[in-house]
Parts: structure tokens; sequence; C-alpha cells
């Protein structure tokens, strides 16, 4: 049990079915730890420390380690929105089955192979905790390719506090944008905004 604890307080109070095997565990050990109320099931798979708070990024992260928080979830993560997302967003391989991450209320985007890696990196959840994400060129692409209203009102104000903003990195978001097929639609916002 002990070394359980220790892999989910390492994990920001988040551990896995498949932490605990791989760690040569034997699951039942997950079983005796949630009767014994030292963990709590936040979800198929994934356990948390009962004194710690839920970390929902993670967790769904650890549940679906090849999703990559995107869109509204990862503008909310990267700071530029402070609407805490109604449906978090992940972007997973063409090729990845993505049904269980569905039924999960995820919503979900599908990326080719070759851009999938564009603009990747980790962001920080409100507990701290390290997930994957796109970056904000990225997401600001993903988001003005985006299919709904939501996403138009997020974008605008996301879009013009990156102008202002001093690191801002245009040459780098006009070649996210045409990697993903929307250079011309950036192009046009940023006449308007620069």
């Amino acid at each position: 049990m002990k070394d359980i604890l220790k892999l989910a307080q390492s994990h920001g109070g988040l551990v896995t079915t498949a932490q605990v095997v791989d760690a040569g565990i034997p699951r039942a050990r997950i079983t005796d730890m949630v009767k014994s109320d030292k963990l709590a099931r936040v979800q198929r798979g994934v356990y948390c420390l009962t004194d710690a708070w839920e970390d929902e990024f993670l967790a769904i992260q650890l549940r679906f380690p090849k999703g990559i928080f995107s869109d509204g979830t990862a503008l909310y993560l990267l700071g530029y929105t402070d609407r805490t997302p109604f449906k978090l967003s992940m972007t997973f391989p063409r090729s990845y089955r993505a049904t269980k991450a569905r039924e999960a209320d995820i919503e979900v985007r599908t990326c080719a192979d070759d851009v999938l890696d564009l603009g990747l990196t980790t962001l920080k959840t409100p507990y701290g905790n390290e997930v994957n994400g796109y970056d904000l060129e990225r997401t600001l692409c993903d988001m003005l390719r985006g299919r709904q209203d939501a996403d138009v009102q997020m974008f605008n104000p996301a879009m013009q506090q990156y102008v202002k903003n001093d690191s801002k990195n245009i040459q780098k978001l006009l070649e996210d944008a045409s990697a993903l097929g929307v250079e011309r639609k950036m192009r046009n916002y940023l006449e308007v905004l620069l």
C-alpha cells in the first residue's frame, strides 16, 4: 500500500491501475485501499487519494494519455479565458478509437498525424499538475477552424489579448495557421487587429 501511496503522491494525488500494474503491484491492492478509504475511484482506472483535491484535468489525461487538451480547454489552461470549460476538449490521432472519451463526455477532436504534435507543450492545471496541451498559437488556429459559436465567443477576446501581448509570435502563428489550413482566415484577423 505504501508504494501505491507514493505513486499517487508523485502524480498529484492520482494513480491509475496501469501505473500500479507497471510498478509490479497486484491490482487487488487498489481494491483494498478503496475499501479502507485510502483511495477513491475517480473514474474507470483512475483513483484519487481521499485527502487530495481531485484534479479533473489530470484525471482525464491519465485516463486518455493519447489525448491533448485543445480548443477552449487549452485556452483556459493557458490563461486566455476565465471561462471554465463546460466540456473538456481533447485532440486525438485520427486512428484512435475515441468512443470511451466520448462516453466520458469529452469533446473529441481528431487530427492528422503529421500535425498532431504541432504546438504540443505541457500546460499547468489549476492544481499545478502538468498535462499535455497545445500552445497558444496552435490553440488560436484550432479555434479559428472551430465549429461552434462558443469557440468564436472565446476566440475574439483571446485573439485581441494575444496581439497586445509582448511575447506574441506572429511568425509562428502564421506557420501554424498554414499547416492547419487557416492561414488566409488568420491573416484577415491579424489585418484587422494589428
